[in-house]
């Protein structure tokens, strides 16, 4: 298909989200890629400046978390989209790495809950990084091996831990979020109008090259009012952003490594979907930015460590063919607490749910967030 068939696609109305989601998701032959928008390059007239407000925060704060000064950061919008903002690698050379290996080695661990504890023990899926390094090094050196169970990560839960089955968040099912994740998700918030952002859940999604997102909103906080924080590492993809309705036509953009986006006021409820992985070009394996080094020695306050060769040598094998997605989200609003109904009502409603329907979950989010 080319782009010019791209375009009439979205002409139809009914449906048009789907039929160019499968647009972009065939391999075969391989999808004309001119009409996304490419904000590293940004010579769109769908585009705009945004200004981002660097009050907030001091320079020697976002540093911490890797991130240049804000008002260093290039963030556009969208026309048609009020409170989407997309923010285009703000990290500090080398800053990538440290999250890349946070979503590797230490969110899959447990208390955290994955898409292998579906079908597999606890047992099973502890040091999912340990039990996989040594067969992934040799994989490294040329040498056919098994799937590791890194390699058949597909998603992770933080914080509220999001039910696939019911599509809520409990009281009951709660750990500790990761603090430095916090604290990178709450300055990004605030550079963008949201001083008082407080990340209480978070789901990673793995995308193998093959991989994709299907049409989906993200409705089950409690709190609409505060924004939903994506941000991207590894292998670039292509991102569709529609509207409040299903069948809305998407706009398409790519999705590097580094970038963030935010969906935030009549953005906030808006269907999405990411349809594929683009091939990495020819002779380059990895992004340029995620071969850099951090520039200055960290400190002991610093969010931002530097990463072993060791590790680096994992998490770059992994990212050859892969994308890292974490979304940050705020459940309750300030002074909110859950229904007093909500704990029982899950308990029960789950025991009411049939045995094919759960199968179907089951099966459906082993593998990804959401399907089409």
């Amino acid at each position: 298909m080319t782009a010019k068939m791209a375009a009439s696609i979205v002409e139809h109305g009914e449906d048009a989200f789907r039929k160019l989601f499968k647009f972009y998701k065939r391999r075969n032959p391989p999808p004309d890629f001119s009409e996304v928008i490419n904000f590293s390059k940004p010579c769109n007239d769908k585009i705009f400046t945004c200004e981002l407000n660097s009050t907030p925060i001091s320079e020697e704060d976002v540093s911490k978390a890797g991130l240049r000064p804000v008002k260093d950061w290039k963030a556009f919008g969208l026309h048609g989209y009020p409170g989407f903002i997309f923010i285009s690698d703000p990290f500090l050379p080398g800053s990538q790495q440290y999250w890349v290996k946070q979503c590797l080695k230490i969110y899959p661990q447990k208390p955290n809950v994955c898409n292998l504890d579906m079908h597999m023990s606890s047992v099973e899926t502890e040091n999912i990084w340990e039990r996989s390094i040594d067969v992934i090094r040799r994989k490294g050196c040329g040498k056919r091996e098994p799937k590791t169970l890194l390699e058949k990560l597909r998603w992770v839960t933080l914080g509220y831990h999001y039910d696939w089955n019911s599509k809520t968040y409990s009281p009951d099912h709660y750990t500790p979020f990761p603090k430095e994740l916090h604290s990178l998700s709450h300055k990004v918030a605030a550079a963008c109008g949201f001083p008082g952002f407080n990340a209480e859940a978070g789901i990673l999604n793995y995308y193998r090259s093959d991989s994709s997102l299907g049409i989906h909103v993200d409705e089950s906080e409690l709190d609409h009012t505060r924004p939903l924080l994506s941000f991207s590492f590894g292998q670039t993809s292509v991102f569709l952003l529609g509207g409040t309705k299903r069948e809305d036509h998407p706009t398409a953009m790519f999705m590097h490594s580094g970038d963030i986006m935010v969906m935030s006021g009549p953005s906030r409820l808006l269907y999405h979907a990411v349809p594929c992985i683009v091939p990495a070009p020819a002779g380059n394996v990895l992004p340029p930015c995620l071969g850099q080094r951090l520039e200055a020695e960290a400190q002991d306050d610093d969010i931002i460590q530097s990463l072993s060769e060791e590790d680096w040598e994992v998490c770059s094998w992994y990212l050859q063919t892969s994308r890292v997605n974490v979304t940050v989200r705020q459940v309750l609003g300030s002074g909110q607490d859950f229904p007093s109904t909500q704990a029982s009502h899950l308990s029960t409603d789950g025991c009411k749910k049939s045995e094919e329907e759960t199968q179907k979950n089951k099966k459906r989010k082993s593998g990804y967030e959401r399907d089409t």
